[in-house]
């Protein structure tokens, strides 16, 4: 990246003697919308609160179009911040609460109310402008809040789990809405989530965080489909994990319950004998040899649950056991409980954990 419009350099932050957060690195183009992903207590807010300014780091530089701001107030720093809270003004109508900003910054009244019409048109609650906050529902209040923090046109907006009070449906609709407000307006935005879908489905890139630091940086496809390390792989969609023996490094073969796995490419920096963690994701396995899967492994089919258009199956391999989803079809009766089954995959997909 040559010229990154955010950028944090090695920033640490520390709590009397609890280190959480520990050398960050991240930079992030103008106009990129990058989530930070992660279980809760792994420092993704904390990078947020440093980045808006509501934590000094303890080390480490942030820098926002060329300037640095590591040690500025926040209102010195032209950011919007949207809460998991909607941290509304109770006294203060949807007009009022969105033009805050704008008045404390001293806008002429008739460039906010302009300014406020115009957001209130983004956010599609034109009809709202009077009502008070205790009026709206949770996603009315989130879009207000939303709109309150790109009002003053800021360079950069944070968002802290802000759709993670709302309920499922709702929280769908919101996120791809703030996503085209995000694509209509060009700003550069980070989002903070410990949902998974969440970030896979509106992100240009994730950083997964856990223990203070940013286990992979990438774009969904390549947080999914290669992650870069076990926890990555096993926080990030759901995951097949099996146990096997490497029987020939160089030839790139593994045993699993007797039966032999050749994995492209070398194995490097592993013995025969070794033991090694071994993943497959369950849409990338099918029940049965099928074209294209140039693997396979025998087992048993020990659950089958109906879930409509699809029938999840659980099939034991030795002391492992393997999920996969098959499509339902009304002419082919789903596997019984019992059936000795074969699964196929092709060894591009299986995955080596370390």
């Amino acid at each position: 990246m040559a010229d990154p419009f955010l950028s944090i350099q090695h920033v640490r932050k520390s709590f009397g003697a609890t280190t959480v957060v520990e050398d960050f690195n991240l930079d992030v183009e103008r106009g990129e919308f990058v989530s930070f992903l992660g279980p809760s207590g792994c420092g993704k807010t904390t990078v947020l609160r440093m980045v808006a300014g509501f934590e000094e780091p303890s080390a480490g530089t942030i820098v926002v179009g060329g300037k640095d701001i590591t040690r500025l107030k926040p209102n010195q720093r032209n950011v919007g911040m949207v809460f998991q809270a909607y941290a509304l003004f109770p006294n203060l109508t949807v007009a009022q609460n969105i033009g805050f900003g704008l008045k404390v910054a001293g806008m002429p009244r008739a460039d906010i109310d302009a300014r406020v019409a115009e957001m209130l048109g983004i956010i599609k609650l034109p009809q709202m402008a009077d009502r008070y906050p205790y009026q709206l529902s949770g996603g009315q209040q989130q879009r207000i809040a939303l709109a309150r923090a790109i009002a003053p046109k800021p360079k950069l907006l944070l968002l802290d789990e802000p759709l993670s009070a709302l309920d499922a449906k709702v929280r769908v609709s919101l996120r791809e809405e703030i996503r085209s407000i995000q694509k209509k307006l060009g700003i550069t935005t980070i989002f903070v989530t410990h949902d998974q879908e969440e970030a896979l489905s509106i992100s240009d890139r994730i950083a997964v965080m856990y223990g203070g630091k940013a286990e992979q940086v990438g774009t969904p496809f390549e947080i999914y489909n290669r992650p870069a390390t076990k926890f990555v792989a096993n926080f990030v969609g759901t995951l097949n994990v099996l146990e096997g023996t490497v029987t020939d490094a160089a030839a790139g073969t593994v045993r699993v319950n007797s039966e032999q796995v050749s994995l492209k490419g070398k194995l490097n920096g592993s013995k025969s004998g070794d033991t090694l963690s071994l993943a497959l994701r369950p849409e990338a396995i099918s029940l049965g040899r099928q074209p294209g899967r140039d693997s396979s492994l025998s087992g048993e089919i020990s659950e089958v649950h109906f879930l409509g258009s699809v029938i999840r199956v659980r099939v034991g391999i030795g002391g492992n056991m393997v999920s996969l989803d098959t499509f339902n079809s009304p002419a082919t009766p789903p596997p019984a409980v019992g059936e000795k089954a074969e699964i196929s995959f092709s060894s591009d997909d299986m995955l080596v954990l370390h």
